[in-house]
Parts: C-alpha cells; structure tokens; sequence
C-alpha cells in the first residue's frame, strides 16, 4: 500500500494496553529519504498516531520484517493537545487503522517552548540535531537527578556540561561538587591550576584545606570513626563517649550562653582532653592500686586506634586543624564551602583526591550533613536553593548496609528524602548504580542515563523507570561517548539527546596507550614518585 501524504507512513494494526504494533506503507522509505529522516523508524525515534480522539506521541520499540511488510513496535508516551503541547500519559487509545505519521522538526520543538523561557538546553535532539533539548531547572536540581554510565561512557564531561550550561543561564547558582578524583580541576608540573570551568565560575578548594575539623562530627561520626563496633568493650565505649563529648562541648562553649547544646552541637571541644579522659577512665584504680575501676581495660583498643589515627599525618587536616580552632570559626568555614568565601563563585570544587579512602565517608557526610544543615536553618532558604554533586557516589553512598559508610548514607539519604522541602537538590552520579543506595535513586526524579551495556545494571535502571518509560532501557547499550537518554519530570518528554561537548574539559581522559608505548619516557625519576608516595603529594 502506498499514499501521496508525505507525512503519513502507516497504520496501526494491533493495540495491547502497553505497546501498539504498525505496519508501514510500501514507500515509506521513499518518504523518509526524501525528507532526510531515514532513522525515523529506528529503536528511539518519535512519531505520531493519528485519530479522530486526537493524537499521540509514540516512541519506536523495534521493527522488523513480517510477510514482506515492516512491522514496527511502538510505545505510548503521551497526548498532544490541539495547541501542540505534549502532556504524559494516554487518554485515549487509538483504533485500529489510525494513522502512523512522521513527526515534524516543529512539531517537536513547540513540545520543548514550555521549558524554553528557561534558557536551559544541555544539548541537542539525536533524530533532529537542529533541535535543542531544554530543561526546567527546578525539578532538574530540585528533585534530584541522576547520572549513570559506564567507565567511558562520558560521566564526567556530562555532569562539567552541564554544569557549566547552568551558570551560563543562571550566574547566582549555588553548587558544591565532590571532586573524587581531582578531575576538575587539577595542577600540572609548574603547578599552575587548570580547571574544568571558567575561572570565574568555580572555586577550587583542597578538602584538606577547606578544613572541616574534628570538631564538626556528630556523635554517630564519631563513633562511625573511633570505634571498632566488632570490639567486645564497643557498647561502654560508646556510652561513655556520648558522656565525654557532651560535657567538653559544655565547657568548652560556656561564654556562647548557649543553654540547649547537645551531644551533636556543632562547637569546639578538645580532642586531646577527650582522649585523656579515656585514658584516665581505661587505667584508674583505687586503694593504691589494689582494686581496678569500672572501666580499667575497656578502652585499650580505642586508645589504639586513636593514637595510630591521630599521629597519622593524612589525618592531620581532621584531627590537627590549624585555623578551626573555635566554634566562631564555623562561619568562615561555611562562606567557603558554599561559595560565598573570598572570592564568591557558583561553584565550590571541593577536591577529595588527596583524603585517604578510609576517611573519605566520613569527610563526605560531613559536606553533604553541612549542606542539609546550612539551607534548614537558612531563613531564606527558598532563595539560596544547594545543589550537592556526589562523583562516584556507589564508593560512599552503598547500597548495602556498610557500618564503614553509615554515617555518609544516612545524610544523603536525608538529603534525598527531604532536602526538597529545604532547598537543598542532590546530583549523583555513578557507574554502577546497582551498587548505589536504593533510596537515594528511588527519590531521583530526574535521569540522565549515558551508555550502559552491563545487563544487571540496565535491568536496575529499567526499574526505577516510571513504567511507561521501561523500554527506553533498550537503547543504553547503543549510545555513542557523550549520548544520553533524558527523562524525568525536568523534559516535556523522554528525549534521546547528544550533550554538549564541555568547554573546558575536565581531566578524565584515556592514558593514550599507543602513543606512549611508541614514544613515551624510557626511564622515570622513581625516587620522586617514592618522595611524592611517603608525603602524599600527588
């Protein structure tokens, strides 16, 4: 069958209450080609169903050969109303025999003028490039959004893009990026900064420096940190130190007058008075050593652990702070981690390469426990809106239960479940989001998914995909470096996309195996990399 109506390209010949099944016009290929769109029917693509109860956007499932005529699986995404706006879910199914027609490049574009006064577009439309995909950026960052791919697949050009299309639009955002792997900014061998954003867009900030003292840790973090909870003596540790670090933060904090301190205020208290306070309890005796104390003994491995922890110089920017050193401090340290220090920038790169891994959950739980706490206790909260990017969260943010990473799992999870109501938005971003806490995506109202080819981790993306957007999982495997599925409640709809190519780039390049195996050194100055590995200085 054929037909003179350039646009019309086939008719629907079966209808289930998930899928719709077309069969294509003899020159439907003629069609296409003519109007250069030979990949409208490919896996991915959009087309309209056409009836008397109005029109439909679909999406193409798969096609295939049946009895000499091209079948096509199609998916419902939504209705468009007679004023061309797309609106989620399907009102009305179409009869058999409705027509099956191309979508126009305006047709597709007058769906994106909802969200096109934003001025946020990340990239451009894979079927139509001419097309710019726009965003609503208040369920974009207010609602949280994920990114996922695979190693390679683009993470990090993806989320530096996006953030630096963000600014662009909006000069007074506020965003704190955990940098884990030193890959937004970066020194070279003069030690000049290079930095995977404009100079005046972000501020790069050392975690070490930043400077987020003992001090700052709840007591749960402390515990998460001091204690080993497999130690038989863990339980009288615990109680005691609860008793401890409430009596030295009262002491220490007299001249504030403040009269509802507790346990987890966030004021000073002395370390080394706390550990003596453990050390006394642990060899107190009475009689003239005839008769032993409560606790003689019961804090032998805490002393242990404190000490190997304490006199560990990577610790010393926790435990050794040089100017936290006062509970005033603590506005200081909050201009500089929310970009409002000297000098002001919408962006703070808090750069964690150089914290050692074991420390690292508890470095983090306090950045993301300072977000939550700054915006809930901001007045103006609802003017001053966080977004709290986590690169690599399934290292910190795990999915199983992990005493190593509780403290960490359990502020972002707060973040995830209520930041929304306080102005503070969560990004993560992973490679492996089978390994990332549950909760935290299942509160994620926004994807932005980049290749993904392993099948366990594409069979959980597909379900935490609302269930009319499922099959989009498909094409994960498919998409080329920098190409991504985009949907959430951010998209006027689900939108296969290429993103924009960051400028600058973050460092997050391929080692070029074959040039530096053709011409690379012959010899390496080994004593500096040793020098560099006993100092920790990368």
């Amino acid at each position: 069958m054929i037909s003179d109506d350039p646009d019309l390209i086939g008719h629907i010949i079966d209808v289930s209450a998930h899928h719709m099944v077309a069969s294509l016009l003899d020159d439907y290929e003629q069609k296409l080609a003519h109007r250069g769109d030979e990949n409208i029917t490919h896996s991915g693509a959009h087309l309209l169903v056409k009836s008397r109860g109005g029109q439909l956007l679909v999406r193409v499932v798969r096609s295939w050969l049946e009895n000499g005529a091209t079948r096509v699986e199609l998916m419902p995404l939504g209705d468009i109303g007679t004023d061309g706006r797309f609106s989620r879910g399907v009102s009305q199914f179409p009869p058999l025999n409705a027509e099956v027609r191309v979508v126009g490049l305006n047709q597709l574009a007058g769906m994106f003028d909802a969200f096109r006064r934003f001025g946020l577009h990340l990239g451009r439309h894979s079927q139509y490039p001419e097309l710019k995909v726009f965003f609503d950026p208040s369920p974009l960052f207010g609602r949280h959004l994920a990114i996922l791919g695979q190693s390679g697949a683009g993470k990090s050009w993806a989320v530096a893009s996006i953030l630096q299309r963000t600014v662009q639009s909006m000069p007074r955002a506020h965003v704190v990026l955990l940098d884990i792997h030193g890959e937004y900014g970066w020194r070279d061998a003069e030690g000049n900064l290079h930095s995977a954003f404009p100079a005046k867009m972000a501020r790069h900030v050392d975690a070490r420096d930043l400077e987020i003292p003992y001090w700052l840790l709840t007591y749960a973090e402390l515990i998460d940190l001091l204690i080993d909870r497999s130690d038989p003596n863990a339980s009288l540790q615990m109680a005691f130190l609860r008793e401890v670090l409430y009596t030295l933060r009262k002491k220490a904090n007299r001249d504030l007058g403040i009269d509802s301190l507790s346990v987890d205020s966030p004021v000073y208290f002395s370390i080394k008075e706390m550990y003596l306070q453990f050390k006394k309890a642990n060899e107190q005796q009475m009689d003239f050593g005839k008769t032993r104390g409560p606790l003689f003994g019961a804090f032998d491995e805490f002393l242990v652990r404190f000490q190997a922890m304490f006199n560990d110089s990577r610790y010393s920017f926790l435990f050794k702070p040089r100017k936290r050193i006062e509970s005033t401090q603590l506005e200081s340290l909050l201009r500089d981690f929310i970009g409002l220090g000297d000098p002001k920038r919408p962006i703070s790169v808090i750069d964690l390469s150089f914290v050692p891994h074991d420390v690292r959950p508890t470095i983090t739980a306090q950045i993301a426990r300072l977000a939550f706490e700054f915006n809930y206790w901001n007045p103006r909260r609802h003017e001053f809106p966080i977004l709290l990017v986590c690169e690599e969260a399934h290292q910190y943010i795990p999915r199983e239960a992990d005493l190593q990473h509780a403290a960490t799992r359990k502020e972002v999870e707060r973040i995830a479940k209520e930041g929304r109501k306080y102005g503070v938005g969560l990004c993560v971003v992973s490679q492996r989001p089978l390994e990332l806490s549950e909760t935290v995506l299942a509160q994620c109202s926004n994807f932005i998914c980049l290749r993904i080819t392993n099948p366990d981790d594409q069979a959980y993306v597909r379900r935490l995909m609302p269930e009319g957007e499922q099959d989009l999982t498909e094409t994960l495997a498919s998409l080329r470096r920098g190409e991504a599925l985009a949907l959430g409640e951010a998209i006027p709809l689900p939108t296969r996309m290429q993103l924009y190519r960051p400028d600058p780039t973050p460092s997050s390049h391929d080692a070029p195996v074959n040039e530096a195996w053709l011409d690379g050194p012959e010899d390496l100055d080994v004593g500096d990399i040793v020098q560099r590995w006993w100092r920790q200085m990368r």
